[in-house]
This record gives C-alpha cells, sequence and structure tokens, in this order.
C-alpha cells in the first residue's frame, strides 16, 4: 500500500478485491447511463487482477473505496514498444474535487514505469478534460469507433 495524503491510502486491487472493483464499474458505467454493457462478473474479475498486464489501483479512505483506475499494458504498433491504455479512472461522489483522482493517475504513472499512457474521454466531458490538462496531458480530439463483429452477418 502507498499512503499518499494521511486519509486516501492508494493499493493495487488484488483478486480478493473483484466485488469491490466490481461494484465500482458499476457505478460509472451508472454513472455514464450505460449500466446495460456491464455484464463482466466478479469471477471474471478476481481473474484479471491476477494477471501481470492489468493494473487496477483502488483509492481507499478509511479503509471505504472512494474510486479507482485500471489499465491495460500492451504494445503500441507504431512505437513497437509498450503503453498504458487507461480504462476508466472514476472517483466516487462525496470524493471527487478533493485530489483523489491526481493521486491516482499519479501513482498509475509511478508504477508505468515511464510508459506513454493513453485513455479516451466524452468530448463534453469538460470537468474530466480540464482535469486531465491540469494533469499536463495533451488533448487530441479523436473519434472512437466501435464495431461488433457478433452484429455482422455471417457470409
Amino acid at each position: 500500500m502507498t499512503p499518499t495524503r494521511p486519509d486516501v491510502v492508494v493499493r493495487e486491487a488484488t483478486p480478493e478485491d473483484a466485488e469491490t472493483v466490481l461494484m465500482l464499474v458499476k457505478e460509472i458505467a451508472a454513472h455514464q447511463a450505460q449500466s446495460d454493457s456491464v455484464t463482466v462478473t466478479a469471477e471474471q474479475w478476481a481473474g484479471y487482477l491476477g494477471r501481470p498486464d492489468i493494473t487496477v489501483l483502488l483509492a481507499e479512505i478509511d479503509r471505504e473505496p472512494a474510486g479507482y483506475v485500471s489499465s491495460v499494458r500492451r504494445l503500441h504498433l507504431w512505437s513497437g514498444s509498450d503503453i498504458v491504455a487507461l480504462d476508466d479512472l472514476y472517483v466516487r461522489p462525496g470524493h471527487r474535487d478533493a485530489g483523489v483522482g491526481r493521486l491516482l493517475m499519479t501513482e498509475l504513472a509511478r508504477r508505468s514505469g515511464g510508459l506513454t499512457i493513453t485513455w479516451g474521454v466524452q468530448p463534453d466531458n469538460d470537468a474530466a478534460i480540464r482535469f486531465y490538462r491540469r494533469l499536463g496531458a495533451a488533448v487530441r480530439a479523436k473519434v472512437m469507433c466501435a464495431w461488433s463483429g457478433a452484429a455482422q452477418p455471417i457470409q
């Protein structure tokens, strides 16, 4: 565990934290009106949290979850080196604007060993964009596309 402020502890999630991580994933999905998209189980999360390419950091205040950041280390084909693909950064209501998100991002960067961290953000999420700019992130406009191969007719 890494104490980052007297009242906040940021630590790596373990397979025993699967239920907590799933709860936080469901909260961010609900916050983004995407609850139907969450189909992962706690059992799956327990497996993910044991993988070396997946990092989930939990922020806790008095041993209660205040937020999390999740990422996957993967190969960047253009550079031929690894990058860290941030999946989610979420801070629970009541803990926002208190430095928890900054602590999670700073700890992710520290644990990433200098690798580039990339992520997406909704273009209308002005608060998040301001936050990322304050961190020093380059904010570039790019459209994300998703295509379900399962939705395509088989020929």
